[in-house]
């Protein structure tokens, strides 16, 4: 994020607002990060304009700052230097390079330069995990910084590549790397939109639904909850008015199929909302980009400008009477905005603390209206569905899996990336399509930081939902991060500790305090310092987390740690 100016300006902020105040509440995280751009960072005095401007209450407008770590109450450097020390970064050298770059412009974290250009921050996860160890310069990408060269990486920052996307099975990703992602002729003549003028040309909204209850998608975010169903739920509820929202909020370490999807393929996941927005009777749609992927944020904005400019996108579209409009939100840095009540509540320009449920969004979602919302992957897969067939997905994949999986190789591998596989592929298959273990295999982290870890004998488990819960171990979003023997596994388990200790809301005490003792915890076993009974406080946290959090980052925040102690008791032998 690079600034102007830290003058306040009446003019500037005029425009930034101007015709906006009809909006409200909504429009404040909007304005506050335009404002921020404009000016540097948030000083009383704008906050206070932008305050009365929008007419929402100056307290109201602190507790909004304060919860995201994207907003700035205080000056800032010119460039903000974001360095990952989630634990894929930290594993290879994450935390080495944060403080070289401080170091280097002599700086302490979270300290402007003495000439204001720079300023240097420890961040949870960027998803670059493909190019660990990663940076973001300002609004660019950086893959593999290296910690003995800081000044390369932040004087002259290179653009990260797209990254490998590969698999035996390029269904939702043929595109990817093939088209310019932003050419929508290109995107056209390979197929692009024919499902989007089959549906709203030749069948019902409920067909649509029937469609893709038949196929058998289920939720890629983790959840794994039946598509259709979701769509049939929201459709039925009362009122006029209802929501698509995409969530692209993919914040959980180990994750970033959905950034290859939306870099490589925007106009599928565009055509995805069109798809599911016609299908539940919506007239609008939101899609939630994560703050920590610019570059998606920028393809995504002209992808939707074009789309516009072709007519898919407004009043009356192809002239089927279909209407509909899409906006896209930045998130502000809060991993928990990936959990969908939290989404809505940063979208209506509040802290994302998560609702309590039920109701649920399909009654009461968005602006308290039925909603649907879907990650990024699934749209796209819906989009496929809905060109090819029933048929032709099920084809692929098992009868409780059908059709294709997006999984998110990094870690020791060879060629980390997004590989894209026919659901029961075995887990030893897949890492070999990543060019195999680079060293000994010791563990692979299935699911993200909220899955668990599987031993190099469970390698031939098949890659499906089913049989990894038989085994005891999770599918999730599609996380699969390969540890070999040379890495510290404790270490490891710290720096996962530390992710859900930094990003619990605070919203309910299981989850505030479980978090943070579970990091204490495991800091005493790393440190070598372990107290009598730490070994059952651990248990005992865990499970206080898992069943009585108010969201699902409570509930599987001790997930890993506790699987890793089961599977290598040694780590934590009192």
């Amino acid at each position: 994020m690079t600034t102007k100016t830290h003058v306040f300006d009446r003019e500037t902020l005029n425009a930034i607002v101007d015709g906006q105040s009809e909006s409200g509440r909504t429009a404040l995280i909007p304005a506050l990060l335009e404002a921020q751009r404009a000016f540097g960072y948030l000083s009383e005095e704008l906050v206070e304009q932008i305050g009365q401007d929008l007419r929402v209450p100056l307290a109201e407008i602190h507790g909004v700052i304060e919860f995201y770590s994207m907003l700035y109450r205080r000056p800032v450097g010119e460039t903000i230097i974001r360095v990952c020390t989630s634990p894929m970064c930290a594993m290879v050298g994450g935390e080495e390079a944060c403080t070289a770059a401080c170091d280097h412009l002599g700086v302490e974290r979270d300290v402007p330069s003495q000439d204001g250009r720079f300023m240097v921050e420890a961040v949870e996860c960027l998803g670059l995990c493909d190019h660990a160890p990663a940076a973001l310069v300002g609004d660019t990408p950086v893959a593999g910084i290296d910690p003995r060269e800081p000044a390369s990486w932040i004087a002259s920052p290179e653009e990260a590549p797209p990254g490998v996307v590969d698999g035996d099975l390029r269904w939702l990703t043929a595109r990817c790397g093939v088209i310019d992602p932003t050419d929508l002729a290109a995107y056209e003549r390979l197929g692009g939109f024919q499902a989007l003028k089959d549906a709203i040309k030749d069948l019902q909204p409920e067909d649509v639904v029937e469609t893709i209850k038949k196929s058998g998608l289920v939720g890629r975010g983790g959840a794994a909850f039946p598509t259709g169903l979701k769509w049939e739920y929201t459709a039925a509820a009362p009122g006029e008015t209802r929501y698509i929202v995409c969530n692209a909020d993919e914040s959980e370490p180990g994750t970033f199929k959905d950034r290859a999807l939306m870099e490589g393929d925007p106009f599928s996941v565009i055509e995805g909302i069109l798809l599911a927005g016609y299908a539940i009777g919506a007239k609008s749609g939101y899609l939630y980009i994560r703050g920590e992927y610019p570059r998606a944020r920028r393809i995504l904005s002209e992808a939707i400008g074009r789309v516009r400019d072709a007519g898919y996108l407004g009043e009356n579209i192809l002239g089927t009477g279909f209407t509909f409009d899409l906006e896209i939100r930045s998130g502000v840095g809060a991993y928990i905005c990936g959990e969908e009540t939290a989404l809505f509540e940063s979208i209506e320009g509040k802290r994302g603390f998560p609702r309590l449920k039920p109701p649920f969004p399909t009654t009461h979602g968005l602006f308290g209206k039925p909603t649907a919302i879907n990650n990024v992957e699934t749209l796209c897969t819906a989009t496929w569905i809905l060109a090819n067939g029933v048929k032709a997905y099920r084809a692929k994949g098992t009868e409780k899996s059908p059709g294709s999986k997006l999984f998110c190789l990094s870690g020791d591998v060879e060629r980390p990336g997004v590989y894209e596989v026919a659901f029961g592929v075995q887990l030893q298959e897949l890492i070999d399509m990543a060019g195999g273990v680079t060293g000994d295999l010791q563990a692979v982290l299935l699911g993200g930081a909220a899955g668990a870890f599987a031993t190099p004998a469970e390698l031939h488990l098949p890659m499906t939902f089913e049989d990894l819960q038989a085994a005891g171990l999770s599918l999730g979003s599609g996380v699969v991060t390969v540890i070999n023997q040379e890495r510290d596994l404790m270490q490891f388990l710290v720096s996962l500790a530390h992710f859900f200790a930094h990003e619990s809301c605070g919203k309910c005490f299981p989850c505030q305090l479980g978090t943070q003792r579970q990091l204490e915890i495991v800091g005493r076993f790393a440190e070598g310092e372990a107290k009598k009974g730490d070994r059952e406080a651990l248990d005992d946290v865990g499970f206080a987390m898992t069943n009585a959090s108010l969201c699902g980052l409570g509930m599987t925040a001790g997930t890993a740690i506790l699987s890793a102690v089961k599977k290598w008791p040694e780590l934590m032998a009192d």
